[in-house]
Formats: structure tokens, sequence, C-alpha cells
């Protein structure tokens, strides 16, 4: 490598050609960063102290790359960005000179162009001294050469030429002034040697701060940079450019970065964070040497396109019915194990059927979960962790019996606490109402209404000065009716006549043009047979849509035996001879009975909870991490909490500080569960630990 500071208009003279390769990003520079340059400029004008600006630096390989011509050509490895505007700059300098706008002495337009943007002598490509990339390129020659644009031309390039031509305009400084200002621009000229030098490292050490390149630039340019010029060409077109384009260009590089990190979360098992997804895809790529740079690429591509799919939209009507459902619950985290699902479908390993049953049964466990009011903050593990329980032998009964094992924060909300809590929601300030009314609208409707059509009408009215009429409708606690009552889902339905309806009485809501009994709305079915609205037939409509919302969001079906038998499966003994049978002498037929209720507990707080028996405790573990040990004795069971003594909120005064004392399992804490122990109370303790244990796993 050589490295030499330069002034930029010498660096730029004699025959010699910048090529961009085609796997750089595409030329972005925004008015704000261009505008800085021009400061940066004006201010070098204006200070005849000032001998010098310093610019940055442009690395590029020098040879063994490109074949020897009578046009050097130096392949661009970083500095693309300042080096584009640094020319569009010049050309809209020459421009003026051309168009006598201002006058110049110091240099012509002609030689402002044969010197720093044309090799004046060379035809073709090779007449210009920078070639840019994709539609970055016929745009700047274009430019160059006054032609007429192509519809999709750059419009970086173009808006930047412009600002600079209209910015110098405007300027007080005359040309030659401004000639003499970017005459003092420095840059430090980088050469590389292919043969000797390693452009990928170089260019990670230049790049290191991540501000300038998104994960998805950094990720490409790995892929494409070490290949010779025929492999990128061959792969960015193939794949790249085409996965590209289907992301919109990644005009929002944050889509593919989340796409990468979901991709990385379905191959590793491990969820990245979002501004390491580069760090996180190079290590992955390290550590399969045996998959090819084609292999990879290949593999991105495809669940590229996959993602798009999901995310985007569906050519196939009856999947997209199902993933517009998980796009506008907005279940991003499910994405990694669809990635799977879909490859699954694709590769024949599930048909379509089970494919929409799959879908079903994830839009029932997020909606589920949300009308109940459960934390989200644990769901991107849980569907991390499908990817390793489904079973490919029993798809859909592996998926059930997973999802149904889970307790806590984990559980999918049975039947019973689904239909409890959707009847006293707050549904009108529930974040998917929306959602909520049109699948209950359109529920086995072949002519699904579109919900966007109408507004949320509240039988009983918002108003809390309600009239006399509604006071005496609703009965002697009308105001307690319509305080509990006002927002739930009894109350609630779908007009196109709000304004018509407004505050009337509920007969003439019910009777008037466009009511409640004129409405072709099934919503309003179970009103418009109605003669009073009171809370009793709130309750009652209640209770109609929350039976219907159980067929649109259902329970997974999974009898005992077969969810039993997926139990077991995720529970097998282990580890060196050590297993149940070992410690069953150990223990007595009572404690016995409090270990195998309380292990239960323990295994279904996480699917990820793994369960080691080893030679005088049994281990219970998330991420590798032991979070509760238990020793089984005949008049109780020991157990161990892995945290430090007085980390953990003990209302019942259970635990024991063991830190000085010996003993067998992990932690400072110790407590004795004896059969009488409230179970609720040690569980207590347990995921103080479990949590505490994850956070740091």
């Amino acid at each position: 490598m050589k490295a030499t500071e330069t002034n930029l208009l010498q660096f730029l003279k004699g025959p010699k050609q910048f090529v961009i390769p085609i796997y750089q990003r595409t030329y972005s520079w925004t008015k704000k960063q261009c505008a800085q340059l021009w400061e940066d400029i004006e201010r070098a004008a204006k200070d005849e102290n000032l001998s010098g600006h310093f610019m940055g630096s442009v690395v590029y390989v020098e040879k063994g790359l490109y074949h020897v011509t009578s046009v050097p050509k130096l392949l661009v490895i970083d500095g693309q960005q300042r080096l584009t505007t640094l020319s569009l700059i010049l050309s809209a300098f020459s421009q003026l000179i051309e168009e006598e706008e201002k006058e110049a002495t110091l240099i012509t337009a002609k030689k402002t162009r044969n010197y720093y943007i044309l090799n004046q002598d060379e035809e073709e490509e090779e007449h210009y001294k920078l070639l840019l990339t994709q539609k970055d390129r016929n745009t700047y020659i274009d430019l160059l050469e006054k032609r007429e644009l192509d519809q999709e031309y750059s419009n970086r390039i173009v808006e930047n030429h412009n600002f600079f031509k209209e910015t110098m305009k405007r300027s007080e400084l005359s040309l030659d002034e401004i000639y003499t200002g970017i005459s003092k621009l420095i840059m430090v000229d980088i050469s590389l040697d292919r043969d000797k030098d390693n452009p990928q490292l170089i260019f990670e050490s230049l790049n290191s701060t991540g501000l300038d390149l998104s994960q998805a630039d950094l990720i490409r340019n790995y892929f494409l940079m070490g290949l010779e010029e025929k492999d990128q060409q061959r792969l960015y077109k193939d794949y790249w450019y085409k996965l590209e384009k289907r992301f919109g260009h990644l005009e929002d590089t944050r889509y593919f970065d989340r796409f990468i990190r979901d991709y990385l979360t379905l191959k590793t098992g491990s969820i990245p964070k979002i501004g390491f997804v580069y760090e996180e895809f190079k290590s992955y790529v390290q550590q399969n040497p045996h998959k090819s740079i084609d292999e990879v690429i290949q593999d991105v591509f495809k669940y590229g396109n996959y993602y798009i799919n999901l995310t985007l939209g569906e050519n196939d009507q009856l999947l997209e019915e199902g993933f517009k459902d998980i796009r506008t619950l907005k279940v991003d985290v499910s994405y990694p194990f669809l990635l799977k699902v879909y490859d699954d479908y694709v590769k024949k390993v599930i048909d379509k059927e089970e494919f929409l049953e799959i879908l079903t049964i994830i839009s029932s466990y997020v909606f589920r979960r949300a009308v109940c009011g459960i934390p989200t903050n644990s769901l991107n593990n849980t569907f991390a962790s499908f990817i390793k329980e489904v079973d490919e032998s029993n798809y859909i009964n592996s998926l059930k019996a997973s999802l149904l094992v889970k307790t806590s924060y984990r559980r999918f909300p049975p039947n019973e606490e689904f239909k409890r809590e959707l009847v006293i929601k707050d549904v009108y300030n529930f974040r998917n109402r929306n959602t909520l009314l049109r699948k209950l609208e359109n529920f086995d409707r072949k002519e699904p209404i579109s919900v966007e059509n109408y507004t949320i009408e509240h039988i009983m009215p918002q108003n809390k000065n309600i009239s006399l009429e509604w006071q005496k409708e609703l009965g002697s606690d009308w105001k307690q009716t319509h305080e509990v009552y006002l927002h739930t889902l009894g109350n609630l339905t779908l007009t196109g006549y709000n304004s018509e309806l407004s505050d009337r009485s509920f007969k003439e809501k019910s009777k008037l043009k466009g009511g409640f009994k004129d409405s072709p709305l099934w919503l309003n079915q179970s009103v418009a047979i109605k003669e009073k609205w009171d809370e009793s037939a709130i309750k009652e409509r209640a209770n109609i849509l929350a039976e219907r919302a159980l067929k649109i969001w259902p329970s997974p079906d999974l009898n005992e035996e077969e969810l039993l038998k997926f139990k077991t499966q995720n529970s097998p003994d282990n580890e060196i001879g050590f297993n149940l049978n070992y410690h069953r002498n150990s223990f007595s037929p009572e404690t016995f009975e409090t270990y195998e209720e309380l292990r239960m507990i323990i295994l279904n707080l996480d699917s990820g909870i793994t369960e080691e028996f080893k030679k005088y405790y049994i281990a219970y573990k998330i991420e590798g991490r032991n979070f509760v040990d238990i020793e089984p004795l005949k008049a109780h069971l020991k157990i161990w909490l892995n945290v430090k003594a007085n980390s953990l909120h003990d209302p019942y005064h259970l635990t024991k500080d063991v830190s000085n004392l010996g003993h067998r399992g992990n932690g400072d804490l110790e407590l004795k569960i004896s059969p009488n122990v409230s179970l609720e109370h040690v569980m207590y303790l347990i995921k103080q630990s479990y949590e505490h244990n994850i956070e740091y796993a």
C-alpha cells in the first residue's frame, strides 16, 4: 500500500480512469453534505493564508485486477462519494465558463474538462476519468455531454450538479476565486496492490464507524470485493441487483438490515443486534467455510425473496391473506420462523393448507396476547425457539404443542381468558380495533366489505352528558353502565351514517334510514333485533361477538395424549448416565410429587430451558446458564438460585444466604421446599432468577 498526500487537481490530471465497482452503492450524497463541501471551498478561496484544505482520501486498487491499457484503470475501494461530488463541481464550473455567466481568466472550460473530467485522446467509455456504476453512469455521462436524460435518471447526480451550478452562479466569488478554492483541496492518494494488500480489511478499517455505509452496503461489498471482475458482474447481476430491485434499490437500507438480522436468526439460532448485523453476518460466513460465496449469496437471494413476499406482498391470494394478517398485527418478530416455514413450503415439506394453518395459529397467538395485555418483550425469543422446536415429521402438532406448553408471559391465552378479556377490554382505544372489527364483520363472507369505508359508532353515545331519554334507556345505574361499557366490544359497531346517528335515542338509531335495522352489516344484526339497549343487551351482544372471535382466532386443538408425547420429547434424560431414575430413590413419594409439579412449571417458563441431571442435583438452564438447581431429598427439596445474595425480592423470607457456606448448587441463595410450601411463592423467586440469568446469558 502506498499513501501520499496530494493536491486534488494534480491527482486528477493525466490519463487515468477511476472505476466504481458494480457492487458499490450508488451516489448518495445529499444537499446537506454538498453544502458543507461548498462552504469549505468558499473558506479556502477567501483565506489567502490557507494553503490547503484536507478533504479525505481516495483508496483504489492499482494493479492486478485490470489489464494494462493506455488508460490506467483504478478500481475505487473507498472515496467514490467525494470523487463523484468533486467531478460534479468541476463539470458545473466548466459549464458556467462556457455559458459566460461569469468571467474566468485562470482556466478555460475546455481545459477544465480535458484536465480533470475527460481523457481527451480516448474514445467510448475510456474518454471519461470517472466511470460510475449502474444508472449513475449514464446520467453522469449525459450531463457531461449535455444530452437529454433518460426517464430513469439518477436524481442525486442531477440534483447535486444543479445545486453546485446554481450556488456558483449566485456566489459573490468570481470563477477565478472559485477555481482557487478548488485548487486548494488536498487529499490522501492511497493505492493498493491487489497481490499484496487485502482490500476488504482496508475498506473495513476506513469505515469502522459505520456512519458512512449501511449494513447492506458492507455486506454487499464483503460478498463481491475480493472476486475477479467477471465473477462480480455475474453474481451482482444474477442475484444482488435483482434483490436490491425488489427491496426498492435499498433507498431505505434499514429494511434490508432487518431482513439480514432475521436471516441470521434463522441460520444461527441467536438474534443479532440491528447495528451489528454486518459483523454477525461475516462471522456466520467464516464459521461455514464449506459454503462458497456463490452458495451463500444464492441462499440470501432465496430467503430475501421469501422475506419480500412475506412483508410486501405475495402473488398467491390465499397466502397473501395470511401474510396480510401478520403484517397488520405488526408481528415482525415472527419473520425468522416464517422464513423457515416458507422454505419448507417451497420444498414441499408442508403443503399450502398446512402453511395457511400455521399463519392462522401465529395470528391467533399474537392477537389473543394483545387482547389479554400480555407483554411482547419475549416474543422475539419465543419465535426464534420455534425454529428448533418444530418437528418436520409432525409439523403442525409440534408447533401447537410448543405453544400450549408455554406458561406465564409466553402463554397462548386459552378460550376462557381470551373471551373474558375481550368482552371487558377498552376496544375503542385498542391498537388492533380495526382488525378486530374487520375480521368479525368479514368472517365466512365471500364478498368482504372494506371497513375503511365505515366509521366506528358507539351505540350508547360517548357524550358524558347523555340525554334523559338515554338515562331512562340504561336504567337506574345508567352512570355506571355508561362508564363501564362505553368503549367495550358490545357497545361498538360500524356505520356509514355516523353523523346522522349522533347522540340520538336507541329507537331513532335503529329505525331511521341507514340505522341499525336498515344496515347490511353483520355487526349490526345483533343490534337490530334489540328493542332496548342497556347493560344486559351490551353484555349479550359482546358474548355473541366474542364467540365469533373464538372461531376467527382459534386455540390450537391437541389432545392430551399428543401433548404429553411432545412434552416428553422436549425433556429427555441426559448427561453421562445420570437421569431421573438415578435420583428416584433420593425422593420420598411426597417430595417426588412436589418435584414433578415444580419441574413442569419451570420447563414451561420458556421453551429454551434445558434440564440436566447431575450427580447431586438437577439443573435447569437458559442459554447455557443455570438459574435453578434442585437437590432431591426425602424430607424436602433443596433449591439453589443462581443470583447474588439480597438481589431478589423475597416477601415470604424463604431464602438463605449461603455465599460463605459450602453448597452443591450454583448461586448464593438456598431454600428448602417441603410438601406444604406454596409453589406459587417458590416460583415467584425462581422466575426472578430466570429473568436475571436470561438477561446476562
